[in-house]
């Protein structure tokens, strides 16, 4: 009767979605849930006819199909669907699920192996390496590679040169032994030993008193200590995102899954990480889920907490902070599966479903995870099977599975590009404004050249060149939410541009993206590239 009761409401949806094998391409297995989506269905038609009767009664014909096959092998709906035309990887794999068995017995559950990912794990290198010993920097704009910043550092203890050579695609760090080099190498010599593709004649060494506090600044730009996520509630027959983001009650079951998160807090005056919610004019409701995670800030945009527009069948006011988010937490009340892009967002990558475990005692919380297919894979590994018993357990787990997902949602193919684009004016702009400073302090150019220069033309606008340019760019994401669009200027370079409103399937209207607080835009894995230690056999790196 209950399962009756499940299909009736399935039956009741009114917009239909196409089920199928993530790209097409699994392996055959007798059961499995592939072979169930995949067999024809009690009327051979096109599933995509016309008429939404006709839609609404194929998708019930293939949950009947899926449940019906389902209940042979004493399993319910997997948490995760992928569409029909593939684009998006699961795991545990579909063909999997029906191996999974809460009474299997467990490995994987130890925490200890939960290694936080870096975003970029050289960022601190200048800072702790250059900055308290005595050491150069150069800046060049090649023919072909176009700006570049030489830091060098010479080790006289450990009898070594540490070198970074910071370029557009990339930062480059190299350590030699002095005993390689019967004279220090040249500028010009020190950039080919890390980048051969280095043409530049001549570097003009930077004088300027202040330009450790601007290297630091571009370096460690990615960097962030504090994360924001999605936190969707999807009950029992919910397939469509207006049925989801309109979910307004909270279950008991659902606030125990929230404080397993985070602790609930008032919004109005808070001084943590806010994560672009209002803390002063309640516009973005009353109260969050927040939480700190191994000196890590992470507020949650819980759906149900976010405000409710009575008639706005979209829920924008709610889109606008989960759509903007890299990753999402998607917690499941009943056996409707999650299909991977039922949110329209350009920017939601990556989601993580939990679903109660029924039949069994009670805590038992099921986790799957789907992403993007150019998402590359992220640890902690789901444990076999994918159950966790405890809470504690279970928070160490997610948290640290979010952190790394967005990490490595970063080097998909859209942030990259993104980050790319916003590195390569950052370091524009920085060259720009080491070079003419720097011919400043020397005299060889009047001050009068710092209003004039294009690099520095924010500091006539009281702007305070890089720095202060820098410092309004990484605060974009708490003011507002941009979109993927053409360059605009900072400091007289071109950064890139607030997104215009974009729209995704069936005319949704498509959410602009803020990049990450206080980090610059997503990236991928062009950051940092390391030379090989050139010390010699004897000496330690």
């Amino acid at each position: 009767m209950e399962r009756d009761s499940r299909n009736e409401k399935f039956f009741s949806r009114k917009r239909s979605f196409t089920f199928g094998a993530y790209g097409g391409r699994p392996e055959p297995l007798e059961h499995s849930i592939l072979d169930i989506l995949d067999s024809p269905t009690s009327e051979t038609k096109p599933f995509l006819s016309a008429g939404s009767n006709q839609k609404v009664t194929e998708l019930f014909e293939i949950i009947e199909k899926l449940q019906s096959q389902l209940l042979k092998i004493g399993r319910d709906l997997p948490l995760i669907l992928p569409p029909k035309l593939g684009g998006y990887w699961i795991d545990p794999p579909l063909q999997k699920f029906a191996e999974t068995s809460p009474t299997s017995s467990h490995y994987g559950l130890d925490p200890e192996t939960y290694d936080i990912m870096e975003r970029d794990s050289e960022a601190t290198y200048y800072q702790e390496f250059f900055r308290s010993r005595y050491h150069h920097s150069f800046t060049a704009v090649d023919p072909s590679l176009g700006p570049l910043l030489l830091s060098v550092c010479l080790e006289e203890e450990e009898k070594r040169l540490r070198v970074i050579l910071r370029m557009r695609e990339c930062s480059m760090h190299g350590v030699f032994s002095v005993s390689l080099f019967p004279n220090i190498p040249s500028a010009v010599e020190l950039a080919k030993m890390l980048c051969d593709s280095v043409t530049v004649l001549r570097f003009d060494v930077v004088s300027y008193l202040k330009a450790p506090d601007l290297i630091t600044a571009f370096d460690e730009h990615r960097m962030s200590p504090n994360f924001k996520f999605g936190v969707l509630y999807q009950r029992e027959g919910q397939l469509t995102e207006e049925d989801i983001l309109c979910n307004n009650e909270e279950s008991e079951e659902f606030q125990e899954f929230l404080s397993i998160l985070g602790a609930t807090v008032a919004l109005q005056g808070f001084t943590g990480f806010r994560g672009g919610l209002d803390v002063c004019h309640g516009q973005t409701g009353n109260d969050a889920v927040f939480t700190s995670f191994h000196g890590r800030e992470i507020m949650f945009h819980v759906s149900t907490k976010l405000p409710f527009t009575e008639g706005d069948t979209q829920q924008l006011q709610r889109k606008r902070h989960i759509g903007n988010d890299i990753v999402a937490v998607v917690y499941q009340e009943g056996h409707t599966p999650f299909l991977s892009d039922v949110i329209g967002s350009h920017f939601l990558h990556c989601f993580l479903v939990v679903r109660r475990e029924e039949g069994c005692s009670s805590g038992l919380l099921q986790v799957s995870v789907t992403a993007r297919e150019d998402v590359p894979p992220f640890g902690p590994s789901l444990p076999d099977p994918p159950i966790f018993t405890e809470s504690s357990l279970l928070r160490e787990f997610l948290l640290t599975k979010l952190i790394n997902a967005e990490i490595s949602c970063y080097k998909a193919e859209r942030f990259s590009r993104l980050e790319l684009r916003t590195r390569s004016s950052l370091l524009e702009g920085l060259q720009a404004e080491l070079s003419t400073r720097s011919q400043c302090m020397i005299g060889d150019s009047p001050v009068s050249a710092l209003s004039t220069s294009e690099g520095m033309r924010g500091v006539t606008e009281g702007s305070g060149g890089f720095i202060e340019n820098f410092k309004r760019a990484i605060r974009v994401r708490s003011n507002s939410f941009d979109t993927l669009g053409g360059p605009r200027k900072m400091g007289g370079v071109p950064l890139p541009q607030k997104p215009k409103a974009a729209t995704e399937r069936d005319g949704e209207s498509e959410l602009a993206y803020k990049p990450p607080e206080p980090s610059f835009p997503p990236t991928d894995n062009l950051g940092s590239t390391e030379v090989k230690d050139h010390s010699s056999p004897q000496e330690n790196t």
